[in-house]
This record gives C-alpha cells, structure tokens and sequence, in this order.
C-alpha cells in the first residue's frame, strides 16, 4: 500500500471514528492548500464553510462543522478512492442535520488530496453546495 492510500485511510478512519479535530488536523501539514468548491470564500449560512490555510485550521473546521450539525446523524459513503503518486481523489456522499435548521442535506463529493512525507498539503472539495446551503439558511 502506498503512503498516500494510508495517509487518506487514516484519515478516512479518523473521521468516521469521530475523532477529535486536533487527531484529524495532525495528518496535516503546518500550511495546508485549502479549497472548498462553493461560489464565494465565505458563506454566511455555512459556517464551517470559509478559508482555510493552517493545520490549526483544519481543526477548527471540524469542531465548527460538528458545532452545527446534529451528533449521531451524520453518514458517509465512500464509493470509490483513486491515487496516482502523491495525489488521492475520493469519491462519495454524506448526509447530515443541520443543528439550527433541523433540516437534512445529502451532497456527492470529491475530494481531491496531495500528500507529502506523509502529510496532507493539499484538500480540495467538490461537493453539491447548493443541497448543504439549503439546509443551513433558515
């Protein structure tokens, strides 16, 4: 198995755990290239949805996203990992409770990952953003 493949399966198994975000942040680099596919840096509805750039910030996204949705109701499928070199992309969906809204978002993803000496430099995320907006605007 190549490093990247066991750098994304740790990471896979960590989220799917519930680890705490500082466990998920250390598989990080210190400076992380952070994006998420929305049509603004920031969404006001989305909380967890902003820029990102640090280890430190890959923690905060995940406390942010576990502070606004519902425990216990998260779910994800990963359908399919591809790697090539340093670079993984994952397939999948995940659905989840908005905490505020009470409503429930299910969006396809892909995410696209680079590792390097074990770490991850690089999270892309292309995912159905307008679904997960209609759940967070009130």
């Amino acid at each position: 198995m190549s490093a990247t493949r066991q750098t994304v399966d740790t990471l896979l198994s960590r989220i799917v755990a519930g680890a705490a975000p500082e466990q998920v942040a250390e598989l990080y680099a210190d400076q992380v290239d952070w994006q998420v596919n929305w049509p603004s840096s920031e969404h006001l509805d989305v909380p967890w949805i902003r820029p990102r750039s640090t280890r430190a910030d890959v923690a905060d996204h995940h406390r942010t996203l576990a502070a606004a949705t519902v425990p216990g109701q998260a779910e994800a499928t990963v359908t399919g990992i591809l790697v090539d070199g340093p670079d993984a992309v994952v397939f999948g969906q995940v659905a989840q409770t908005v905490r505020r809204t009470g409503k429930r978002f299910t969006a396809r993803f892909a995410l696209h990952l680079t590792v390097v000496d074990g770490r991850i430099v690089r999270h892309h995320v292309y995912e159905d953003s307008l679904a997960i907006e209609a759940a967070c605007r009130s």
